[in-house]
């Protein structure tokens, strides 16, 4: 004979969940017509005469073409570099509590984030003219060295050092937003361990950072190799948009040599995007995150939820059963 009390506690079994995804006509047919209207695009590109693909084949590999192309990643990187480094030090200053520190930060943040970098990278092929030589030595004081200004920095290394400074304005904001996010009791607790506030800086605050410093870093570095197309200000006319013109000059055929610059231009950026994948993947490393890779939509919370639920439900049954 069974015992009435536990035949009463004794759960009943769990119900499986049936999860019935929602269902989305309208999406499906705006995707048809949006995947018909690329086929047809495509269809129409392949056959048009004036993208002239047998040129566009002719050019892509051009010794000409292949310099520029190496000669405009050379500039984004070197450019990058000088801008993370200067974008860094203007982030420290600005945070700095020496108010002389801050000001100067601020003056340089305001004047080249306030001006087109057109403007800048003209007065920068100005800068001859405006000071034909460079004068070394203490202030105030006759100078130890002159070099002129031309044998001093061609034209490469004025395009670097203009589109550094442009973008070291940027960076320097970009890295303040990182360090600001950074909880204030991680500094508290660096001080309390004897840390100087440069050792904070470089071993708590930095890398803690960097998972917000990352992604906009990658976006200014895809900008920076498009905004390489207007050195020939300074005037530099090595790099890819400006190489491709002057063939296309040569040939009257202008489109075909848009599409060889565009799709060197392509080809760097996805380089670009995938190292910039791998960066965000490293540095949010430890964060809970449904997906890291895919967006979070309310379909994946309630499978989520419906198998989180039904994972616990036999372990209740039995915790029931035991009772």
């Amino acid at each position: 004979m069974s015992d009435s009390r536990t035949t009463g506690t004794a759960s009943a079994p769990p119900v499986p969940l049936k999860v019935v995804k929602l269902r989305h006509p309208w999406r499906n047919v705006f995707a048809v017509i949006i995947v018909l209207l690329l086929v047809a695009f495509v269809v129409d590109a392949a056959t048009r005469p004036a993208y002239d693909w047998p040129a566009v084949g002719k050019y892509v590999f051009d010794r000409r073409i292949t310099m520029a192309a190496l000669i405009t990643l050379q500039l984004t990187v070197y450019s990058m570099i000088g801008a993370i480094v200067l974008g860094v030090v203007l982030a420290i200053m600005r945070l700095s509590p020496n108010p002389v520190l801050k000001a100067i930060a601020w003056g340089f943040v305001w004047l080249f984030r306030g001006t087109p970098v057109y403007v800048q990278l003209v007065f920068w092929g100005l800068l001859a003219t405006i000071y034909p030589t460079l004068n070394i030595g203490l202030p105030f004081l006759p100078p130890i060295a002159q070099l002129p200004t031309d044998a001093a920095l061609n034209t490469f290394w004025i395009a670097v050092i203009g589109l550094a400074l442009n973008e070291a304005a940027y960076m320097s904001e970009i890295v303040r937003a990182g360090l600001l996010s950074v909880d204030r009791g991680q500094e508290e607790a660096s001080t309390a361990l004897g840390m100087s506030w440069a050792q904070t800086m470089r071993r708590v605050i930095l890398p803690q950072s960097m998972r917000i410093i990352i992604p906009p870093t990658g976006n200014e570095v895809i900008s920076m190799l498009k905004t390489t197309s207007l050195v020939t200000a300074v005037p530099f006319t090595q790099e890819l948009y400006t190489r491709s013109r002057d063939i296309s000059s040569e040939t009257f055929n202008p489109i075909p040599l848009l599409i060889v610059a565009s799709l060197w231009y392509l080809l760097f950026t996805s380089i670009l995007m995938v190292g910039q994948y791998f960066l965000e993947k490293r540095f949010a490393r430890g964060l809970t995150r449904i997906d890291a890779g895919a967006p979070v939509t309310t379909e994946a919370i309630q499978v989520q939820e419906a198998e989180a639920r039904a994972k616990q439900s036999p372990a209740d049954g039995e915790s029931g059963e035991r009772r």
